[in-house]
């Protein structure tokens, strides 16, 4: 048997998803664009996903706009958004633990001449609202912080922040990505402008995700083309795939809070075991994070050693976000969160799933102690011996 705890990084298309999915590779296979009963079939089946997704966030469903997945929602989010503005001089804000989409563009746009405050974050993994206050200035356009974070599991003050801004004239976007399906999400509660999504994170396929853009919301299209999603995201739909991230977010909202209790209830089970190791520790705050989520640091052995030899013995498991993976350097989540460059390249993320199972936790518990133990006693900074509380 193999334990799959990676989900953070990417689920299992569920099987209800892949049934919805089907028809739309073949028999209805038309253009959802094209004005014939082929193609407006497609386009009925596109507006029943664009009903559910912004169901799953309790947005109206013309203020979802289909994208390739989570990267380009960000994208699209960031810099159409800098785009609409006019002023001779543009600053956003945002924090030091963003996913790279996120991270990455604001640092293009530093290229281009727009200022960006990262702003820090506590030892717990989460950013002060007050730091935002602080930051703002007169040419501060738009404000970037992610929901939850992908490595800690961490859940920022989303709705003290949206406050914050509601005071302003400036634009809020939230990446979402790893807080849908786990979740409740209100964009209205939250005080968002731009929230991104992305379905293979809820069950869904690949190659397929949303931005929430609140109605009035200026935004520039990133790429020219067509007149899909209202001008702003041109080219053919993926309809497959939209129909896919449609049906996730359906099952993500029925499954909500069974999934939620069960799901922290065997995480908790897990990060216990783990922790009466006397060397291992929590990164990150333990109880604002969501419940599928561990970070933990195994002091004196390598994060990414441990990754390989845990998935020899059946147990995939992550050093943290997958789009950094073969990175050399520590995780920036993890150094901006307070930890040594050796204590983040000692640590693994450990995300469960809707089909994780007890098995699944017991083998973990039973494989990970010797394996640590073993990369211990040959590191130069490990010990012989794991010692146990």
């Amino acid at each position: 048997m193999r334990a799959y705890l990676d989900y953070n990084s990417t689920t299992p298309v569920d099987p209800a998803v892949l049934a919805a999915m089907l028809p739309y590779f073949r028999e209805e296979s038309g253009n959802a664009s094209s004005i014939h009963s082929a193609g407006q079939t497609a386009r009925a089946a596109v507006d029943r996903a664009r009903e559910s997704v912004a169901a799953l966030i309790g947005a109206k469903p013309a203020e979802i706009v289909f994208t390739s997945g989570g990267t380009e929602a960000d994208n699209l989010a960031i810099f159409g958004l800098v785009a609409t503005s006019t002023a001779a001089r543009k600053h956003i804000i945002s924090t030091a633990i963003e996913h790279h989409a996120v991270l990455n563009s604001c640092q293009a746009l530093e290229k281009t001449g727009v200022a960006v405050t990262f702003l820090p974050v506590g030892r717990d993994g989460i950013v002060d609202p007050d730091d935002i206050r602080r930051a703002l200035r007169p040419e501060t356009i738009l404000i970037s912080v992610m929901h939850t974070n992908n490595e800690l599991g961490t859940i920022q003050p989303i709705e003290e922040i949206g406050t914050i801004v509601a005071e302003t004239d400036i634009c809020f976007h939230c990446d979402a990505v790893q807080a849908a399906g786990k979740l409740p999400l209100e964009v209205n509660r939250l005080g968002v402008d731009l929230l991104s999504l992305s379905a293979h994170k809820i069950y869904g396929p690949k190659g397929v995700g949303a931005l929430f853009v609140r109605s009035g919301t200026p935004l520039e299209p990133q790429i020219h083309g067509g007149h899909h999603e209202r001008d702003r995201r041109p080219g053919t739909e993926n309809v497959p795939g939209i129909v896919g991230l449609g049906k996730s977010a359906e099952l993500a909202r029925q499954n909500l809070t069974a999934d939620t209790a069960r799901i922290t209830a065997y995480r908790d089970r897990l990060e216990d075991a783990l922790l009466a190791i006397s060397f291992v520790r929590t990164n990150g705050d333990r109880t604002r994070r969501v419940g599928n989520t561990t970070n933990l640091s195994f002091a004196g052995a390598a994060g990414e050693a441990l990754v390989i030899a845990l998935d020899l013995q059946g147990v995939a498991v992550s050093t943290g976000a997958a789009c950094s993976s073969g990175s050399v350097e520590p995780s920036h989540v993890l150094l901006a969160a307070g930890l040594s460059p050796d204590e983040a390249r000692s640590s693994l993320r450990f995300s469960l799933g809707r089909p994780t199972t007890s098995e699944e936790i017991d083998q973990a518990i039973d494989v990970i102690p010797a394996v640590v133990e073993r990369l211990r006693s040959i590191s130069p900074h490990g010990s012989r011996r794991l010692a146990v509380r």
